[in-house]
């Protein structure tokens, strides 16, 4: 049966506002740690920044482990196969501990890989000490992940919303006695996120044990299932390492091109972060939604769930970006006051803003199309999307030339128009629409 395009919206609604708190509580997490730790002195901060770098670029690099895990859970839902849904995401979770025992591997070389910024020596030591306990929070953040994407398959965000919001209070009281009370300074931050971190992994973690109780599915490491899951994970891996790619080469001009464009071109990415939450909610309610839509063989459902996603999307973008526009030329009080960063500033933010309807529709169209377990052209097409950036963005280092105007123009329409036309192009046709159980 036809759902109609009322209720249609109702459920993207349900599913994306409870995703958008869970997202918005992993940022509050290092907010929470930097304002804890900034007290304690600069070359303190400092460190933890190093530190939380190089966490934060390894578990986004495992993003799939979610990404990968709700689709294949979705399809199986939709097949009306709840236990084989279940067990696809006990798979998932398994990937993740598996995973996040090699990376315990990574504890002896804490100290080599943030000596690699080059910073002073204090520096160093308070990012290698933060890493090193940190790391110990890896396996427990892949968990949350894989047991996040097992939910969200099975049409719940709450619940990863209500524990995101549990953890993120104990994380707050643990920092403060750890930090303050016990006086452990950059040891006690690392260790108060380590157990908040451990905590919501083994909330999770019940929860999936009780569905697959309830539901007769055995908990055991199965290695055929296994391997197809890292299999799934491997393409979503190279689609993600192109975006990281992509935003590390426009920081890399940036830098090239001087200190104020550079610091004009984190601000901005600061603001296109913020406004990236509300459309990676909209993108997790499409992968939820067109996986069990094509599990059921629904794929008229699946049709009609992404020509909403994409009115969404881009009416997002539209509202963000007008309001962006008009604050331009005064946003910029809010993070600095240097003033050749001032002068500078609103232009990467018009550019930013007048982009903003490309990335809601990109950004739902790439959620839709990892729901469809279309992850093999996500990753191809995501090294050509970056092939196609990298040339204009090097025109930013052209002497003379307007370099921070450049780089947000080739970022905006140059990259986010091509993963909008790749994207669009797929969207369009009939390839990723393979309705099953499986893709």
């Amino acid at each position: 049966m036809r759902v109609r395009t009322d209720a249609r919206d109702r459920e993207i609604l349900r599913l994306a506002l409870p995703a958008l708190g869970a997202l918005v509580a992993e940022p509050a997490f290092l907010l929470v740690d930097t304002a804890l730790v900034g007290h304690l002195g600069a070359e303190e901060l400092a460190g933890v920044g190093i530190g939380a770098s190089v966490l934060h670029t390894a578990v986004g690099l495992l993003i799939f482990l979610a990404y990968g895990t709700t689709p294949a859970v979705a399809r199986l839902l939709g097949a009306g196969d709840r236990p084989a849904a279940i067990r696809a995401g006990v798979d998932g979770i398994w990937l993740a501990l598996v995973v996040g025992a090699a990376l315990l591997l990574a504890t002896p070389f804490a100290h080599p890989l943030v000596a690699l910024f080059g910073a002073e020596a204090a520096v160093t030591e308070h990012a290698a000490t933060f890493l090193g306990i940190s790391i110990l929070g890896l396996p427990a953040m892949l968990v949350m992940l894989a047991a996040t994407g097992l939910l969200r398959g099975l049409q719940d965000t709450r619940t990863p919303l209500l524990v995101a919001g549990v953890g993120f209070g104990a994380n707050a009281a643990l920092n403060v006695l750890l930090i303050y009370g016990m006086g452990l300074g950059v040891a006690g931050s690392a260790t108060g996120t380590v157990i908040a971190q451990w905590g919501m992994a083994l909330w999770l973690g019940w929860i999936a044990v009780r569905e697959a109780r309830r539901e007769g599915v055995g908990l055991g490491l199965r290695l055929e299932s296994l391997g197809r899951t890292a299999s799934t994970g491997g393409w979503l891996f190279v689609r993600t390492l192109s975006l990281r790619a992509g935003l590390l080469a426009t920081t890399a001009v940036a830098t090239q091109a001087g200190t104020a464009t550079l610091a004009a071109t984190q601000i901005a990415f600061a603001i296109f972060s913020t406004l990236a939450f509300a459309l990676d909610a909209l993108a997790i309610a499409g992968q939820a939604m067109v996986g069990k839509a094509l599990g059921a063989h629904d794929v008229a459902e699946a049709r009609a769930v992404t020509r909403r996603l994409q009115g969404w999307g881009i009416g997002f973008g539209v509202v963000v970006g007008g309001v962006l526009l008009g604050l331009a030329w005064n946003a910029g009080a809010a993070f600095t006051t240097d003033a050749e960063v001032l002068a500078a500033l609103p232009a990467a933010l018009v550019l930013l803003a007048l982009a903003q309807p490309i990335a809601g529709f990109v950004f739902v169209l790439d959620g839709v199309l990892i729901g469809a377990g279309d992850a093999r052209y996500l990753a191809w097409t995501g090294i050509l999307n970056l092939l196609v950036y990298l040339p204009l963005l090097l025109v930013a280092l052209v002497p003379g030339w307007p370099s921070l105007a450049i780089v947000w123009a080739a970022f905006g329409f140059g990259y986010l128009g091509a993963r909008a036309t790749t994207l669009g192009l797929r969207a369009r046709g009939d390839a990723w629409l393979r309705p099953g159980r499986v893709r």
